[in-house]
């Protein structure tokens, strides 16, 4: 039987090693002999970055003259991620374009659902699928306009009412929402 061993395998890649400015003494300040040679603290950390915070350090000093002495700026930060401002649920937009186009549909600002797909850019399929959620239950869809903006994925999207929308009865239609609507709640 092979011998197994604590310390990493090479599949896993080789060890993190960090490194770490603490001080820089200017000329005079330091206690060494050459005045010429800047006394330099440098951490050292073996692990993943955040080896420092958990006392995994080792400390070395060293003397090197100033133009080879190391940046001791602080370690460049990762840019910070886009903050996402609250935006309204897609489904909402989506909704509002389906009572748009019936509107248009209906007082003769366009013939058929395919002159709106050409003018949209978009398949006459798409159409069909966004008027379908006119379907829906008048409730429910006053529900999914007055959802409130997110920032993460909405809990109610289209996809998720095409199926409720295909249902005739009404009563049918409420009681799939609400089982919708439960499951979303944690």
């Amino acid at each position: 039987m092979p011998k197994r061993s604590r310390f990493r395998t090479q599949r896993d890649g080789p060890p993190e090693v960090w490194f770490r400015i603490l001080h820089i003494a200017p000329n005079g300040l330091a206690i060494i002999p050459e005045p010429e040679l800047l006394e330099q603290t440098v951490e050292i950390a073996l692990g993943p970055e955040g080896a420092f915070e958990n006392g995994n350090v080792g400390t070395f000093k060293r003397r090197v003259t100033a133009d080879r002495i190391v940046n001791a700026a602080a370690k460049a930060r990762r840019p910070a991620k886009h903050v996402r401002e609250p935006r309204p649920p897609h489904v909402i937009e989506l909704l509002q374009r389906a009572q748009e186009w019936h509107r248009q549909l209906e007082a003769g600002e366009v013939r058929t659902q395919a002159e709106i797909a050409q003018r949209e850019g978009i398949t006459r399929a798409r159409v069909t699928q966004v008027m379908s959620l006119l379907r829906l239950a008048r409730e429910i869809q006053e529900h999914v306009l007055s959802l409130p903006d997110t920032v993460r994925r909405p809990a109610i999207t289209e996809r998720a009412l095409r199926p409720i929308a295909q249902l005739q009865e009404v009563n049918e239609q409420r009681a799939r929402f609400e089982e919708l609507v439960d499951q979303l709640v944690w």
